[in-house]
């Protein structure tokens, strides 16, 4: 080896390290599902780089005895892995079939590499992996250089908007690679610079149409970010924007989505200053569909203001005006029908937890129960429980994230525990009851956690 192609070697060897370090950077600072490729592009420049180096006397010569003892080794092992991760970076931008098939090669790559490395003792078996090394490298490189510079074939198999570049750096690579082998077979003179050159206009292809994926997924989540925004405030806007204000009655409403939009869905119909329904219903699932449901639940609550005065009419009337929308997924709900001038309360729930009543010491759970809504369209079986108001009564409507909310241990939070902060905070008012009881639920969730589900709690106390 001249001293002017180690001086190549440990230049273009210094490079690709640094492109390796830059693109593992990038990956750091991105942290997105997108940016994995620029882990695996940094890692295959850096073993490029480190088995050019190793390869180098001059460098090895500066290396401690030891380490120079090891320097063959380092380079072989090196060189074995790069078809294993120059593998992982094509299957990142790779769909469909495609995908298992690089997949089977890295994973071949990699038991060869092992094999490889195992075999350092016994040099035959090591000079005759490296061959197979060299046809699973040959094979995936014909394989990339066909998927790429067909344009059929690019748009099936690649997630790429446009493959021109990276179908010139394979096809240039490719007849560098050619050409190099057959120099070598012919017994021509080879230039190492031309193998680094090549090796380089591939890495920098891969990068460029890397940087063009990732771009690409951070534009459409920017999009779906701003729409899920949009959605948010849409959703807000059919919550009921003020508490009504009735003679005799506390009431708060508390609303903690899990995610940017949620499934749960509150409402109140006020007749007047003595007459008031209060209706609470959970999607199941979350996000999206769930909120657009929860939205449908809105416009059919308007239809039901006529028959409020009566559980068990709004919920037949809901049911029927859902069922057919809801797309196999259901729906619990309560309703809550207060009238002042009687000091009588009914309930009637479709699925939902039960209504919770603090009365002179002592919770009572209410439970009235039919069908939730989406299972069969004309249910009319909702009983209704009649209830009577007294002074100083309290009673909480929530759906099941106030309940079934897990700390670390996977226990729920549960009415028993909710009865035990009901209990010590008699002497607080509806509002301050209810802060209580959401902050007595995110301590009991583990901080490393999220919201589990969504949450919707509503306090009224008789006063």
């Amino acid at each position: 080896m001249t001293p002017r192609s180690q001086i190549a070697d440990i230049i273009f060897g210094s490079v690709f390290l640094f492109i390796g370090s830059a693109a593992g950077l990038i990956a750091a600072i991105r942290r997105s599902s997108g940016a994995r490729i620029f882990v695996w592009l940094g890692i295959w420049s850096a073993l490029y780089g480190g088995a050019q180096l190793s390869q180098s006397p001059m460098v090895v010569e500066t290396w401690p005895r030891w380490l120079q003892r090891g320097a063959p080794y380092a380079s072989a092992a090196m060189t074995s892995l790069l078809v294993v991760f120059g593998s992982l970076a094509f299957f990142e931008l790779s769909l469909g079939r495609l995908r298992q098939l690089i997949r089977a090669a890295a994973g071949l790559g990699l038991a060869i590499a092992v094999a490889r490395i195992a075999s350092f003792g016994w040099p035959g078996l090591h000079d005759q992996l490296a061959v197979y090394n060299n046809l699973l490298a040959a094979g995936v490189l014909v394989a990339l250089t066909v998927v790429v510079t067909s344009s059929g074939s690019s748009r099936r198999f690649l997630v790429l908007g446009d493959s021109r570049v990276l179908a010139i750096g394979t096809f240039l690579f490719a007849v560098e690679a050619l050409y190099a082998n057959l120099s070598g077979s012919m017994g021509l003179a080879t230039l190492r610079i031309l193998d680094h050159l090549g090796f380089a206009i591939l890495l920098v292809s891969f990068a460029y149409v890397a940087l063009q994926v990732v771009f690409t997924n951070e534009r459409r989540l920017l999009a779906v970010e701003s729409e899920l925004a949009i959605a948010r405030e849409i959703q807000t806007s059919i919550l009921p924007r003020c508490i009504p204000e009735l003679q005799d009655l506390s009431i708060s409403a508390a609303y903690l989505p899990m995610t940017a939009v949620a499934g749960d869905f509150y409402e109140f119909i006020p007749i007047d200053d003595k007459r008031l329904g209060i209706l609470v219903a959970d999607v199941s699932g979350h996000g999206v569909p769930a909120a657009l449901i929860a939205s449908m639940i809105k416009v059919a609550a308007q239809s039901v203001v006529p028959c409020a005065h009566d559980p068990a009419a709004v919920l037949r009337g809901l049911n029927r005006a859902l069922s057919g929308q809801l797309r196999g997924q259901f729906v619990t709900a309560a309703y809550l029908w207060m009238d002042l001038d009687r000091c009588i309360a009914l309930y009637s729930a479709a699925g939902h937890p039960a209504l919770l009543r603090w009365r002179q010491g002592q919770m009572e759970s209410i439970e009235s129960n039919g069908l939730l809504f989406g299972v069969i369209e004309d249910c009319d079986d909702y009983p209704v429980r009649s209830l009577e108001i007294e002074r100083g009564d309290r009673f909480l409507l929530y759906t099941d994230g106030v309940t079934e909310s897990e700390n670390a241990a996977g226990d729920f939070f549960g009415e028993r525990k909710l009865e035990q902060i009901v209990r010590a905070n008699q002497s607080c008012t509806a509002s301050e009851l209810s802060n209580r009881l959401l902050d007595e639920i995110r301590s009991w969730q583990p901080a490393s956690k999220s919201q589990q589900d969504d949450i919707t709690l509503i306090v009224i106390d008789a006063v």
